[in-house]
């Protein structure tokens, strides 16, 4: 016979924080709940944990069913459980968070979204369930990668000044940065390499073009 556990299972989500910069500021992926609870409040993509597969592929597999974007790297956040975060049942969330460039992801709203946009970290409409919180802990922890990892060069284009690079590492921290520590520390770190190439940019002197040696992944900065 099957052994019987005396007490009950709570459910388990998993929620995607998708960021990226659109208009020289941070955005977030979020949708519209076109069900019940909170429908028509705007949320982040996630769903219900599958009994046959693993966390991962479960955030993947809703962030693409509710945003139609898929193939991304992300990175496990926290585990949100507080016994009254959503009204259905004893519900655990898993979440995961992502920084991508928006030109590279086309969003459309499917499964039980009815819409799916891109919104300001300055301007978030009300939330459904505890996903504020979820955001300011995924902002935190992205404002802290910074310090630590190559994660934002993951929104720069192939090819970018210093300047370009110190004005992302701005918005991600959401602080000013001073010019010239920020340019010994960055390139104390061997993780750019130049051109050869230079851009003009207004009246100043043209700058030099810089690309990312190891861009294709997220490295630890030692």
């Amino acid at each position: 016979m099957p052994y019987c556990y005396e007490y009950p299972h709570p459910a388990v989500t998993t929620d995607v924080a998708v960021f990226t910069l659109r208009q020289q500021q941070l955005q977030l992926l979020l949708v519209r709940r076109g069900e019940d609870p909170y429908r028509g409040m705007w949320a982040l993509p996630g769903g219900f944990l599958e009994i046959d597969e693993d966390l991962e592929s479960c955030a993947k597999r809703e962030l693409k069913e509710e945003t139609g974007v898929s193939d991304l790297y992300i990175e496990q956040l926290f585990t949100f459980g507080r016994p009254d975060r959503d009204p259905r049942e004893r519900i655990i969330s898993v979440t995961y968070f992502a920084l991508v460039p928006s030109n590279k992801l086309e969003i459309r709203a499917g499964s039980d979204a009815a819409d799916a946009a891109w919104h300001s970290l300055n301007t978030l409409p009300e939330l459904a369930f505890d996903h504020a919180e979820i955001i300011q802990q995924a902002q935190e922890r992205l404002a802290a990668k910074t310090l630590y990892s190559t994660i934002a060069f993951q929104l720069l284009p192939p090819t970018f000044t210093l300047s370009e690079l110190q004005s992302v590492y701005e918005i991600l921290r959401n602080e000013t940065l001073d010019k010239r520590n920020f340019r010994k520390w960055i390139l104390s770190l061997n993780l750019l390499t130049e051109t050869g190439e230079k851009r003009m940019s207004g009246n100043h002197r043209p700058a030099k073009i810089y690309q990312a040696t190891n861009p294709d992944h997220v490295e630890i900065i030692r």
